[in-house]
C-alpha cells in the first residue's frame, strides 16, 4: 500500500511591526490580513495603539502586532507612543522593521537598525515598502544598514550591541507595495519561511482582536484626520462612551471627540456642522460593513484642556491598557 503524503505542519509567529511614523505599516498590515484592522492615512502618527490583525492561510497563522510609528517624541502622549513602538519590538518571535523607501533613510530609520543592532533579535525582516514609487532607495538603505554594523557612521557595532564580538543576524530584505493586491505576497512568504511549527493562537475565523470600541473610535478618528489634515489632528482624541445594542435596530454609538482649545471645537463641528456630519456619514456605513450591523453615531466634541496629560482619558482611549 503506497504511503500517504505527509500534511505539512502548520506554522505560527507573533510579528512585531515597527518604523518610523508614515512608512506605511498599517497599509502593509492591512494588505496582508485581506481587510482592515487597522487605520491608513498620510497624516503622521494616526495609528496610536497596538493592533493585532490575523493572517490565517493553509501555512498556518502569523499574528502581526501594527504598532504607532516611532517619531520625534513632543509631549507625554508622543513619548507613550514611542514607548508603545518600543516595547512591541521585544518578546515577539520575528521582528518586521517597515522602511518607506520611496524616501531617503531618514534618521528613526537609521534608529531601528541600531535598535536591530543591539538587541539583536533572532528574526528579521527589512521591508521595503512603497516599490511602486520612482525614484526607490533600496541601495541606500541597504548602504545604511551596512554602515551601522560596520560602525562607519561613527558609531562601533559593539558599542551599539552591548555583547562584545556579537552581531545581529543578517535581516531578510524583501520590497513591498501596501496599496497594491498582492503587492505584499512575497513578504508573507518570507514571514512565513521564517514562522516554526506551532498550533494557532487566536481561531481561525478572527482578523483581529481589537477591542470594538477602540476600532470604532480610530475609524471616527481616520474620518476627521482625513478632514482636518494640518489643522488639528495631533490634538484630537477620540472615545466611545456608550455602546447601545439593539438586536433588530443595531447599534447606538455614543462618541465624545476631545480637542484642547476652544478655538478648534469650531474647526471640528465645520460650518453649520458640515464637517462633522461628513464624518458621521463616512464612518457609519464602515462600520456597518465592518461589524455586521447597522451603526449609527452620536457625535460631540468637548474641550478639554491638556486632555493628552489625563491618565483616565489615555485609558478609556486604550493608550494606558485593554479596553473592553
Amino acid at each position: 500500500m503506497p504511503e500517504q503524503p505527509q500534511t505539512p505542519m502548520r506554522k505560527s509567529a507573533m510579528v512585531g511591526v515597527v518604523g518610523r511614523t508614515n512608512a506605511g505599516k498599517s497599509t502593509v498590515v492591512n494588505q496582508m490580513v485581506g481587510e482592515k484592522v487597522s487605520i491608513v492615512s498620510p497624516v503622521e502618527q494616526t495609528t496610536r495603539n497596538t493592533i493585532r490583525g490575523i493572517v490565517e492561510d493553509t501555512r498556518g497563522q502569523l499574528v502581526l502586532l501594527d504598532t504607532p510609528g516611532l517619531h520625534k517624541a513632543v509631549g507625554p502622549l508622543g513619548k507613550l507612543l514611542n514607548g508603545m513602538a518600543r516595547a512591541t519590538s521585544a518578546g515577539v518571535d520575528i521582528l518586521l522593521v517597515v522602511f518607506d523607501a520611496a524616501h531617503e533613510p531618514q534618521l528613526e530609520d537609521e534608529g531601528w537598525m541600531r535598535r536591530v543592532v543591539k538587541e539583536h533579535p533572532e528574526k528579521v525582516v527589512f521591508a521595503l515598502n512603497k516599490c511602486d514609487r520612482s525614484p526607490f532607495y533600496e541601495t541606500m538603505f541597504r548602504d545604511l544598514w551596512k554602515e551601522v554594523t560596520t560602525g562607519t557612521t561613527g558609531v562601533s557595532p559593539v558599542e551599539n550591541t552591548g555583547t562584545t564580538g556579537i552581531l545581529p543576524v543578517e535581516p531578510r530584505w524583501v520590497t513591498c507595495c501596501g496599496i497594491r493586491k498582492g503587492g505584499c505576497d512575497a513578504l508573507l512568504d518570507v514571514l512565513y519561511d521564517l514562522a516554526t511549527p506551532g498550533p494557532a493562537l487566536f481561531p481561525e475565523d478572527v482578523v483581529t482582536d481589537y477591542p470594538r470600541k477602540l476600532a470604532i473610535a480610530d475609524v471616527v478618528r481616520e474620518k476627521l484626520i482625513q478632514r482636518l489634515r494640518d489643522e488639528v489632528p495631533h490634538e484630537v482624541g477620540v472615545a466611545v462612551k456608550d455602546l447601545h445594542e439593539d438586536r433588530k435596530r443595531g447599534w447606538d454609538v455614543a462618541v465624545t471627540i476631545y480637542v484642547n482649545r476652544p478655538s478648534q471645537k469650531g474647526i471640528v463641528i465645520g460650518p453649520r456642522g458640515s464637517l462633522l456630519k461628513a464624518v458621521r456619514l463616512s464612518a457609519e456605513p464602515e462600520l456597518s460593513d465592518m461589524f455586521g450591523v447597522k451603526v449609527r453615531l452620536e457625535l460631540w466634541v468637548k474641550v478639554e484642556p491638556n486632555w493628552m496629560k489625563n491618565n483616565r482619558l489615555l485609558a478609556e482611549m486604550g493608550y494606558l491598557g485593554a479596553t473592553r
